[in-house]
């Protein structure tokens, strides 16, 4: 049967209701067949207490590498995904020893210590390039609280979402009119609450020298930033939301149900992603400071990260830590299977899950577990990206990320090079 090419911009009409359509492989003649370029997207997932390193790293490099108990976890997609070790970020000695949970999207030196302040994280640099484009530039979400890894240019948090029907509301449900405008009231009282602002500045700049109307200068920028966001913002209420055949999730209230929690927030990621409602994620798999629901496990996740070489701690630590690594593969999974233009959703993703600490027992912030899926590369297997005693940095496959993304930077945090993937090699740059 001979297929009619439709225009990707098509909207479905009647009685003054509007759907926008999904990309549809028909719709590649309207730019030019095997042309269409699909959107580049980021997933960044962080399980914060380390993965048990001795049931990770394989003893051989390369793509014939000897699967490991947690890697054979994986196996499904072994030609999918990197696994590199070596990688971590310089000066983490913090206040607290798990405050470098605030800089590993960030790698900001010396978290928590007097005077700290943290840098932009890597997704939201991405989400800046992004821009608009989607109905939000980036999402946070967190298994436990508000507490994310996602940090502005002023090094402000960006507080996650933890419940997933309220992502999902926000993302998919539409609004009663009455909600809308509301929502249309607000951006509107912004708005005007920056125009306030401006006149003020305008006021004062005439009376200051050169150097403080170079400042003034950056903020009315800021300002005309700003309010370009909040109309950008204000057209998204006048589009369609898309529709899924999916049933709202239902939030998992106990915080004992470690597995329920993470496999919600993982399930809603592809949805997100295949509807273009963002490009960049991050997500942050915490301790809930409770005993997970787990059969064999009798003790908190925090507490038996930190084993002491204890062999029965060790085997409830694997057991809780296979069921992360379980929960990650189904997500590989689900990123597998939606086809976009003959495309998997898992090409056109990078997707990055790792850890702030190599060593939680010992709060070593080195030799970080890091997995590379997706994303178009050319997947080498297992790859040693640093010496035990010196490590590459890993902002050199941050930066690698970015130029992915679409964001002409070299440079990104601590990096010294860019770490090509499928070389297992750096590119080096002038410091």
């Amino acid at each position: 049967m001979m297929q009619n090419k439709i225009d990707r911009r098509q909207v479905l009409r009647a009685s003054g209701v509007a759907i926008s359509l999904p990309l549809l492989e028909c719709m590649s003649a309207a730019i030019g067949a095997g042309q269409l370029e699909l959107p580049k997207r980021m997933v960044m997932i962080c399980s914060t207490l380390g993965l048990y390193a001795p049931s990770l790293f394989p003893k051989t490099t390369g793509k014939e590498y000897g699967a490991t108990e947690y890697l054979q976890l994986l196996e499904a997609y072994r030609n999918d995904f990197t696994l590199f070790s070596g990688l971590s970020h310089p000066e983490q000695t913090g206040k607290e020893p798990h405050d470098t949970e605030m800089t590993f999207l960030s790698a900001a030196r010396n978290p928590g210590l007097g005077g700290f302040q943290n840098s932009i994280s890597i997704d939201q640099v991405a989400a800046k390039h992004i821009g608009n484009q989607t109905r939000f530039a980036s999402i946070s979400l967190s298994t436990e609280g508000r507490e994310s890894q996602s940090y502005t240019s002023n090094g402000v948090m960006i507080p996650a979402e933890n419940r997933p029907s309220a992502l999902f509301s926000k993302l998919f449900l539409t609004g009663s009119p009455k909600e809308v405008r509301r929502q249309r009231q607000r951006l509107s009282e912004g708005r005007s609450i920056l125009d306030l602002v401006g006149e003020q500045t305008k006021a004062l700049s005439r009376k200051t020298g050169i150097h403080d109307n170079r400042q003034l200068a950056e903020y009315y920028e800021a300002i005309r930033k700003a309010e370009v966001d909040l109309q950008e913002s204000e057209a998204w209420l006048d589009r369609p939301k898309p529709m899924v055949e999916v049933e709202p999730p239902q939030d998992v209230l106990d915080k004992t149900d470690l597995i329920g929690r993470t496999r919600t927030l993982f399930n809603l990621i592809p949805l997100v992603l295949s509807t273009d409602s963002s490009r960049v994620i991050s997500m942050v798999i915490q301790d809930h400071q409770a005993v997970p629901m787990i059969n064999g496990v009798s003790s908190g996740h925090h507490p038996l990260s930190h084993h002491g070489q204890d062999p029965n701690k060790i085997k409830q630590l694997k057991i809780i830590e296979r069921s992360i690594l379980e929960m990650f593969s189904e997500f590989l999974g689900a990123m597998s299977g939606p086809q976009e233009n003959g495309q998997r959703l898992l090409d056109s993703t990078s997707v990055m899950f790792g850890s702030n600490l190599g060593n939680a027992n010992a709060h070593d912030p080195t030799n970080l577990p890091i997995v590379l899926a997706g994303g178009g590369y050319k997947h080498e297997g297992y790859v040693k990206a640093g010496e035990h005693h010196k490590n590459t940095p890993l902002c050199n496959l941050y930066v690698n990320l970015l130029q992915r993304m679409g964001v002409e930077t070299d440079r990104f945090g601590t990096n010294d090079g860019v770490l090509e993937v499928g070389r297992g090699t750096d590119r080096q740059i002038d410091s």
